[in-house]
């Protein structure tokens, strides 16, 4: 160690070329908030030296992240509040780390990393993670679960494909649920059309009938609430378009980029369905109190 760094090692405090690295670097926050396990990165603000530069810790940054505890269900600062000793100088280091919802004190997120430190002062260094619970990337929402039931797990499974950028296999997964599961889709359509277009009902019971999934979409392309349009279009024409791609015909790139666009839409027609049917109800609620008065 040269005496330049051996001296920020001693005192906390970076050398220019520190400064100068650390600039072209990510932070540490964003490395757990947005990087998927598997992948490393070079990494700045890695750990700090407590006072008297004696030991070096693992810098624990406060994170941005999804609460999904019933207190908070959205975006949390969580943070972690005890010192993680790390190697002082040149070293590995295997670290599972622990946070927590600083709003509700209940969400957890917990990150199993390997951490390589430089020969220097250790301002910056390579991270990797083992993994990460919940699992990496966006949270799925409750309502799109709610319509594959008891194979929900089938559709985090493509969830988890997608994450890892795993494109034939989050497809297939997609496509197998969506196809399976067709009638409970038509179903949650037929309860917004009953209450704001019945005569589409009869046509949509019909395409429960259908066994082909892409026959029975192609039938009722014209037949769906205006509410439940995604910018003009109707959702379920979205998926016929996504999921009659040849997968054999695409590459894995491509069948990452279909099913994320499944994925989307998927999850924006739950949403629709459900405040379609939670303005219905409000409604009627509204008039029943107003009639009785």
């Amino acid at each position: 160690m040269s005496d330049e760094a051996g001296k920020a090692a001693s005192t906390g405090h970076a050398t220019e070329q520190d400064t100068a690295a650390e600039a072209t670097l990510m932070s540490f926050a964003e490395f757990l908030e947005s990087v998927p396990p598997g992948e490393m990165r070079r990494v700045k603000g890695l750990r700090y030296w407590e006072t008297g530069g004696r030991s070096a810790c693992l810098d624990t940054p406060p994170l941005s992240l999804h609460c999904s505890s019933d207190h908070c269900n959205g975006p949390r600062i969580f943070r972690h509040s005890e010192a993680i000793r790390v190697p002082p100088g040149t070293g590995i280091a295997d670290r599972i780390v622990d946070f927590t919802c600083s709003n509700c004190g209940e969400g957890q997120k917990t990150f199993a990393l390997r951490l390589f430190f430089p020969l220097s002062d250790g301002y910056f260094g390579d991270c990797i993670k083992f993994g990460e619970f919940p699992t990496y990337g966006p949270p799925t929402p409750t309502r799109l679960l709610r319509l594959f039931g008891t194979d929900r797990e089938t559709f985090l499974k493509g969830r988890r494909c997608e994450n890892q950028g795993l494109g034939i296999g989050a497809f297939t997964y997609y496509r197998r649920i969506v196809e399976s599961h067709k009638n409970q889709i038509l179903d949650e359509i037929i309860k917004v059309a009953a209450k704001v277009a019945p005569g589409m009902v009869e046509m949509l019971e019909d395409a429960k009938n259908e066994n082909q999934f892409l026959k029975s979409i192609d039938s009722v392309k014209h037949s769906i609430p205006q509410s439940l349009l995604i910018n003009g279009h109707n959702p379920l024409m979205l998926l016929h378009s996504a999921l009659s791609e040849g997968l054999h015909a695409q590459t894995d790139e491509q069948c990452l980029e279909l099913a994320q666009a499944v994925r989307v839409v998927l999850a924006d027609l739950a949403e629709r369905i459900g405040q379609a049917l939670k303005d219905e109800a409000e409604l009627n609620a509204a008039v029943t109190r107003l009639m009785k008065r």
